[in-house]
């Protein structure tokens, strides 16, 4: 077999090869002090991966220490694939969050189709069955024509590989900004079901033990994908930095469900996903975990290439793999289940007691380090905080006045906006399955849990401008608008999962940036109740310099104990009560009027108390467990002006609202801690002994939405014009474009 060319330990360190694969001066220094000598080409390649900050968190790590990670819920919390939760009756929910925001800024139907692949492999490595897909998505403005192609392209991408490998997606959030627009987000987040003791974890355990290779082939797409994550674009730089990962769904459908049958095999010892780094990864985390070592004959890895390398083998990011361990003597029982799904498995290396991670390729040991070197000895950087400028003077700016002359017209434009706008267009391409009980466009999705009464809850949130205005404000209210779509959708919030996408952590002022977010985070985490129980960091979105928002997007799975809890925001019949819950004030800082209005965002967010945010929260799980609420939603972007006109948008009713003197604060204010619900007539008195509502109004049935002010205001729209503004903004925007 024609070998390929390696450079030699000592060229690598000579030509500095290694600053092309990510490691600094220090770093690769470190590196021959821990091996006790120059690393090979190979080697240098697995340190460059792993010490990645995509698969290491150097930059991150002494932060997400500070974030709280246990509860009596919590089974399983960061530092396996995904987080486990319990939910009653020896049943846990598996959930995480991950990102794939460079592939898909490169190769966008690809780069969010292998996001969704490599999240569920996280999940049914657990052992747990995935029910649900949601997403996160952050692009430019929908105007430009690349941003209409990454949109769709994205889509595109979710809906193909969720489609085919039939898993529904039931729900997400999208929104746009310039700061996206060379460098859009797709956060993905899965959600499974396992019993307690189905629970796998990814360790490698018993000397002697296999090491059995599983789906598809090996080829060079992705190789050092965990290092391109790492790194800033440019907008000059012509070429794909590296051949991107390609999903096959068809393929993860049959690993999928092998996997979950071979899960319940008394002959599984460890189970991982070959996710980022592949190999690599998953082989040396699951000996670290462990304290062992592992061997492995790359001769033996099933190749789609011709004359792959080491180096390429172990640093490919090809799609649909798992690496296991299985007792020793009972491998076929193993392979047998695969090549019942017609995929390929076979046994490729062994547990080793000698802590090593030992590469043999064509009779040659090709590397051969310390496990503990490539996980546990990974450099933790403590970086430069700094206050930017700009947080200073958007605190010292007196409160944003909006200058509203034509209330109705600001109202039909606001409902267009992109961001705020109905996101059917998306989610009309996502299959949904029976257990689907509430799908995309209500607060929160709620899948079944199977043979139960019980449901799940689930929803991702965050609104980056308000982070980029105040990133602790907008980090803890990300984590409260996500509690408040759970208990307004009937469930209890149980935990979160975060995926936080900010720029470099290089920059000062981008690490503040960081710092704060994770602080308000970890506040409301305690606060509510909600632990983190694992997530992903993406860093250095930036290109040219310029980086986006600082976007913690945050995945929370709560709890409906009763499926008769289940609360939608649609009003149900004429004539029952609309409340109002929570205080409204004059916040416009980062809202959607005033983008709308002004073109940008500045000031100070809205501000969020979270020991008032508790007990409104309260009262509203309070009201649904006691049957008093027909309908319920949280106010959100664009405040009171789009919960009504969500709550009714299909068209059949109406709604008479009273509401105070300054019509524009009432609608569009963006105060946080606020729902809206609908009572009927023989609960109110109930209802309002509960706490604080203010009663605005009723459900009509005439289908128009009137507002009248003390200040003798009147504002009359027919809920046909609202909903055309609001579900018709999008697909105008694509046709218009096309």
């Amino acid at each position: 077999m024609e070998r390929r060319y390696q450079p030699s330990a000592q060229e690598v360190q000579d030509e500095k090869l290694y600053s092309g694969m990510g490691l600094t001066d220090e770093e690769y220094e470190l590196i021959i002090k821990l091996i006790g000598r120059l690393p090979n080409y190979t080697e240098t390649g697995l340190f460059s991966v792993l010490w990645s900050e995509h698969c290491s968190y150097k930059n991150s790590k002494p932060l997400l220490k500070t974030l709280p990670t246990t509860g009596p819920q919590v089974l399983q919390g960061p530092g396996e694939g995904a987080g486990v939760v319990d939910i009653g009756d020896g049943q846990a929910v598996v959930f995480k969050i991950e990102s794939h925001n460079h592939p898909s800024a490169v190769e966008p139907y690809h780069g969010a189709a292998t996001g969704v692949g490599g999240i569920l492999r996280d999940v049914f490595s657990m052992g747990a069955k995935p029910i649900a897909v949601l997403n996160s998505l952050r692009l430019g403005e929908l105007e430009g024509e690349r941003t209409e192609y990454l949109f769709r392209q994205i889509v595109a991408g979710i809906a193909g590989y969720g489609n085919t490998i039939g898993v529904p997606t039931v729900g997400g959030e999208v929104q746009f900004d310039l700061c996206y627009e060379q460098n859009p987000l797709v956060n993905a987040m899965a959600v499974g079901l396992v019993e307690h003791d189905g629970v796998q974890k990814g360790q490698a355990l018993g000397i002697g033990n296999s090491v059995i290779y599983a789906g598809a082939p090996t080829g060079r797409d992705g190789i050092h994908g965990a290092t391109f994550a790492s790194v800033e674009f440019a907008s000059d730089e012509q070429d794909e930095p590296v051949a991107l990962q390609v999903g096959y769904p068809e393929i993860g459908k049959r690993l999928m469900e092998s996997c979950l049958d071979v899960v319940r095999s008394s002959a599984l010892v460890g189970i991982q996903d070959m996710g980022a780094a592949g190999l690599t990864s998953s082989s040396a985390e699951m000996a670290s975990k462990a304290g062992t070592g592992i061997e492995l004959n790359l001769d033996l890895v099933p190749q789609s290439e011709e004359n792959m390398t080491a180096y390429e083998m172990m640093l490919s990011e090809s799609q649909e793999r798992m690496l296991l361990v299985v007792e020793k003597g009972r491998e076929q029982e193993i392979i047998d289940i695969f090549e019942g799904h017609e995929l390929e498995a076979c046994v490729i290396g062994k547990v080793t007691g000698d802590g090593n991670l030992r590469l043999l390729h064509l009779g040659e040991v090709r590397a051969e380090v310390p496990v503990t070197a490539l996980v546990d000895d990974a450099p933790v950087y403590q970086r430069l905080s700094a206050e930017p400028a700009s947080y200073g003077e958007f605190q010292a700016m007196e409160p944003y006045c909006p200058d509203v002359p034509d209330l109705k017209s600001t109202f039909l434009r606001l409902l267009a906006s992109p961001t705020v706008a109905s996101k059917a267009w998306i989610y009309d391409q996502f299959d949904q399955d029976q257990e689907t009980l509430i799908g995309p466009g209500s607060n929160a999705a709620v899948v079944a849990v199977p043979d139960s009464d019980k449901a799940l809850a689930l929803t991702t949130d965050c609104n980056s401008r308000y982070t980029y205005l105040d990133p602790y404000v907008g980090g803890a209210i990300a984590v409260a608008e996500a509690a408040r779509n759970i208990v307004s959708s009937g469930g209890e919030p149980l935990a979160i999962t975060d995926g936080l996408n900010f720029g470099s952590p290089y920059k000062p002022e981008i690490f503040w940036q960081i710092k704060r977010s994770l602080a308000g985070i970890s506040d409301a985490c305690q606060a509510l109740g909600t632990p983190v129980i694992g997530g992903n960091v993406s860093l250095s979105n930036e290109t040219d310099g310029e980086a986006i928002y600082p976007t913690p997007i945050i995945g929370m799975v709560g709890l409906v104990a009763e499926r008769s809890l289940i609360t939608t925001k649609d009003f149900k019949q004429a004539g029952d009560a609309i409340y109002l819950v929570g205080t409204t004030e004059g916040e416009f800082g980062g809202s959607e009027l005033q983008k709308l209005l002004t073109g940008d965002i500045f000031g100070r967010p809205p501000q969020l108390d979270l020991e008032r945010e508790k007990r409104v929260q309260r009262q509203i799980r309070e009201a649904i467990a006691a049957g008093l609420l027909q309908s319920c939603t949280d106010l959100a972007e664009g405040g009171l002006a789009v919960a009504v006109t969500e709550c009714i948008a299909d068209g059949s009713l109406g709604a008479s609202l009273t509401l105070g003197t300054d019509l524009v604060c009432e609608l569009f204010s963006e105060s946080q801690s606020r729902f809206l619900v609908a009572v009927s007539p023989e609960n109110q008195e109930k209802f309002e002994a509960l706490g604080d509502a203010r009663f605005i109004g009723r459900v009509t049935a005439e289908p128009v939405l009137e507002i009248l002010s003390e200040g003798k205001q009147h504002l009359t729209l027919d809920a046909e014009q609202l909903i055309q503004a609001w579900k018709g903004a999008i697909p105008c925007l694509l046709s218009s474009g096309a």
